[in-house]
């Protein structure tokens, strides 16, 4: 007897809609699913709805007074509406937000470092992710000292993306990832 297996999606999200403050809905009726292994886009004009998605998925709507009113998100399977971002990280979803937020008082070195903090995989296996990340992005590597603060456009967005993969993900979410650059 041959039969068919299925296999659940790494993120499904089920007709969500969020509100912000109890009374303005922000989304409505929005599904999606991201097979494991596959590479997913959000298309749509200025103020479609993607960045508010991505923040009902990676638990940091409530920092905005915002919540998931009906619907669900889940993520290899597990229930993750309306938990915290934190959470949401250390189950391996992580999202790196527009506009390069970094941490401007800390060296490159320390912002990507900062990255691995949910981690409980050992310093070895750190240490040798944060030379992985100076191998993608080898102009990193040139400032590792320098305050994030003073670095470039596209680095601190480079320092972006490397804290983000630190968290060793299962999913990367890039909201706006060339927003800014030249």
């Amino acid at each position: 007897m041959n039969q068919k297996t299925t296999i659940p999606p790494l993120l499904e999200v089920n007709n969500i809609e969020v509100v912000y403050n109890d009374i303005i809905q922000v989304l409505r009726g929005v599904s999606l699913n991201v097979p494991n292994g596959s590479i997913v886009s959000l298309l749509g004009t200025n103020g479609a709805g993607k960045t508010t998605t991505l923040r009902a998925i990676s638990g940091l709507l409530k920092p905005e007074n915002g919540y998931i009113k009906d619907g669900f998100v889940k993520f290899e399977g597990k229930d993750i509406t309306n938990v915290l971002g934190t959470q949401v990280v250390k189950l391996g979803a992580v999202m790196v937000p527009e506009g390069r937020r970094v941490f401007k008082h800390l060296t490159v070195d320390e912002n990507i470092r900062a990255g691995s903090i949910t981690r409980k995989d050992g310093a070895q296996n750190i240490r040798k992710d944060q030379e992985l990340m100076y191998d993608h992005f080898p102009r990193l590597s040139r400032v590792t000292n320098r305050l994030a603060g003073y670095c470039s456009g596209g680095e601190q967005q480079m320092i972006a993306i490397a804290r983000a993969l630190m968290a060793s993900p299962k999913m990367l979410m890039l909201d706006e990832p060339s927003l800014g650059l030249a």
